[in-house]
C-alpha cells in the first residue's frame, strides 16, 4: 500500500519543525539509514528497509515514525508491502528533488502495537537497535534448475530478504554467474553433466549463507533396454510358457507382473508368492536360458503396493533394490495406479525420490514409470508425476502411458496416438526437450484383446501403432497385456483365454 505524506515540499526550516513535532519515541527501537541515488528516480535518493517480528504481533499494527536532518529541502514517501503472514515488512523511503548528499542519514523509529519496545525485532537482518546500516542479506529461497539443455542449465530462486545488491552462482569457490534477478543461466557444460551450486545474495555488508541446488545437463544416453517386453503374469489364467511365446513371435523380453508388498516394505510376487524359488523365478531363468531377458512390474492397480508401505525413500529404493539385487536387473518398471499412489502426491514424490536413489546405486539401469492417461495425454495426476520427475532430477529414463479404458468402442488407434502425442507435449515442457529426444523417452503399454471397457485392440490397429510409434524413431518401449489373454475373443477376454503367438510384440 503507497501512502503520500502530506507537505512533500520541506524547507530547511520545515524540516527542522517536523523533527521536533515528530521525535523518535523514547520507548521505540530507533535506527538511521544510508541513502544512495537511484538510477529509476530520477534526481533522487532512497533508502530501503525490511523490518520483521518473530512474535506474533502483526506489522499491521506498528506505527512507523521518522525524522530528517535540518537543512535539508526534501519530498518523500513511503512504499509498506506485508507478506502474508503479516510478521515482514519491507519499507521503501524515497527521497526526490533533494538537497540531501549521497550518504546522509535520515532517523526513524516505530512501535509495536502501541507503547513498548518493538519485540524480536530485526531490520536489515540486523537488530532494530543498530544504527540501521544494511546488515548482510539472508540466504535465497527455494533454489531449482528450471530449464536444461545438454550445455546450460537455468536456475532460479526466491528473494533473499534484506538490502540485496545482487547474486553470485558458485560452483565450489568459483563464481560462475552474478545476477540482479532471481535467475541465472550457467552456459558452456558438457552434455550429461552433473552440477552443484550456491546461490547467495550481497550487498555492501557481504554475502549471506548460500542455498545449493543441484542439476544435470541433457543428452544422457538412455540405457539399453526393451523395445517389446509384452506382460507375463504367473499369478493369473493358464499363462504360456514363456518360451513357446519367444519361439512363435521371436521376442526376448518379458515384462514380469507384479512385485507388490508382502508385508511392510517387503517386495513379493503378487504379495503372495516368494520372490526367489517360486515359480516367477523358474520362469526368469527358462527366458534367460533362452536367450532372453526381463523386467518386473511393481506396483499395479490393485493390491497392498510397496509406494504407500514404504515410509520413506530411501526404505522404498531399498525394497526396489532387493529386487534388483535378486535377478541382476537391467531394468525396472514401476507402474503407479490408482489413488493410493498415483493420486497421492506424497506417494508420488516417495516413488521418483526412490528411483532416483536406484539410479545412483545402479549405473546403467533403466527405469520406467507407467501409468495411465486420457486421450488427449497424461492428466493433471500424470502431467504432476513428469514435473516432479524433472524438477526432483531423478533421471527416469522412459515415460509410459496405457492408452486403453477410455470410454468403450473407442478409436484405438487414433487415441493411442493422441494420447502419446500427449505425454510427449507434457515431457517436452517439464524436461525442455526436442520432439526427437521426447520421443525417446516414451512408452506404450496397450491392452491386447478387449479392455475392461470392451475397447478392442485387435492385431492390425496394434501394427498401425507400432508402425506410427517406429515412424518417430525408435521407441523406449512397447508393451501388452498380457501372453495370457487372446486377441481374437469376440466377447470380454478373461482367464480363460489362451496365448496368442501372433500377438505383434516384436519391435
Amino acid at each position: 500500500m503507497r501512502r503520500l505524506l502530506p507537505g512533500l515540499l520541506l524547507t530547511a526550516l520545515s524540516a527542522l519543525v517536523l523533527a521536533l513535532l515528530v521525535p523518535v519515541p523514547a520507548n521505540a527501537a530507533a535506527a538511521t539509514a544510508t541513502f544512495t541515488k537511484t538510477s529509476d528516480w530520477g534526481s533522487g535518493y532512497e533508502a530501503r528497509y525490511t523490518i520483521s517480528n518473530s512474535t506474533g504481533d502483526a506489522i499491521s499494527g506498528w506505527k512507523v515514525e521518522f525524522d530528517v536532518p535540518s537543512g535539508s529541502t526534501i519530498g518523500s514517501y513511503w512504499d509498506a508491502l506485508l507478506t502474508k503472514d503479516g510478521q515482514h515488512a519491507t519499507f521503501t523511503h524515497r527521497e526526490y528533488n533533494s538537497t540531501l548528499a549521497a550518504g546522509a542519514k535520515v532517523t526513524f523509529g516505530f512501535l509495536v502495537n502501541g507503547p513498548g519496545a518493538p519485540q524480536n525485532c530485526k531490520l536489515n537482518g540486523g537488530s532494530c537497535t543498530d544504527d540501521g546500516t544494511p546488515g548482510v542479506p539472508g540466504a535465497p529461497g527455494s533454489p531449482g534448475v528450471t530449464a536444461r539443455t545438454d550445455t546450460s542449465l537455468t536456475l532460479s530462486w526466491s528473494p533473499a530478504n534484506g538490502t540485496v545488491t545482487g547474486y553470485r552462482v558458485y560452483e565450489g569457490s568459483a563464481v560462475r554467474a552474478t545476477a540482479t534477478q532471481t535467475t541465472a543461466t550457467i552456459s558452456g557444460l558438457t552434455a550429461c553433466s552433473d552440477h552443484t551450486y550456491t546461490i547467495k545474495a550481497y550487498n555492501d555488508a557481504g554475502e549471506s549463507a548460500g542455498s545449493s541446488v543441484s542439476g544435470t545437463t541433457t543428452g544422457c544416453t538412455t540405457p539399453a533396454g526393451p523395445r517389446a517386453a509384452p506382460y507375463l503374469y504367473m499369478g493369473w489364467g493358464n499363462p504360456p510358457s514363456a518360451t513357446t511365446v519367444m519361439n512363435a513371435t521371436g521376442n526376448k523380453w518379458f515384462t514380469m507382473a507384479f512385485i507388490l508388498s508382502a508385508g511392510g516394505c517387503n517386495p513379493n510376487w503378487d504379495g503372495q508368492r516368494p520372490l526367489t524359488g517360486g515359480v516367477d523365478a523358474q520362469t526368469i531363468a527358462q527366458i534367460r536360458a533362452a536367450g532372453g531377458d526381463v523386467l518386473p512390474s511393481i506396483g499395479g492397480w490393485s493390491g497392498n503396493k510397496l509406494g504407500p508401505n514404504c515410509s520413506s525413500p530411501e526404505l522404498l529404493a531399498g525394497a526396489y533394490q532387493k529386487v534388483i539385487d535378486a535377478f541382476q536387473l537391467k531394468s525396472i518398471d514401476i507402474d503407479i495406479e490408482n489413488t493410493d499412489e498415483f493420486e497421492n502426491a506424497v506417494v508420488q514424490d516417495r516413488v521418483i525420490n526412490a528411483l532416483k536413489i536406484v539410479k545412483q546405486k545402479n549405473p546403467g539401469i533403466q527405469t520406467i514409470l507407467t501409468f495411465g492417461t486420457t486421450t488427449s495425454g497424461p492428466n493433471t495426476w500424470g502431467k504432476r508425476l513428469i514435473d516432479q520427475s524433472a524438477k526432483l532430477q531423478a533421471n527416469v529414463d522412459v515415460f509410459t502411458i496405457m492408452p486403453f479404458d477410455f470410454n468403450g468402442g473407442a478409436d484405438m488407434y487414433g487415441n493411442t496416438v493422441n494420447a502419446s502425442e500427449g505425454l510427449k507435449n507434457a515431457l517436452k515442457s517439464a524436461f525442455g526437450w526436442s520432439d526427437e529426444t521426447a520421443y525417446s523417452h516414451m512408452g506404450i503399454s496397450g491392452m491386447n484383446g478387449y479392455s475392461d471397457q470392451k475397447e478392442i485392440t485387435t492385431i492390425p490397429i496394434w501394427t498401425k501403432i507400432r508402425d506410427w510409434s517406429k515412424s518417430k524413431g525408435p521407441p523406449s518401449s512397447r508393451r501388452t497385456w498380457t501372453c495370457s489373454r487372446s486377441c481374437r475373443s469376440t466377447s470380454t477376454a478373461g482367464p480363460t483365454c489362451t496365448a496368442t503367438p501372433s500377438t505383434p510384440a516384436r519391435a
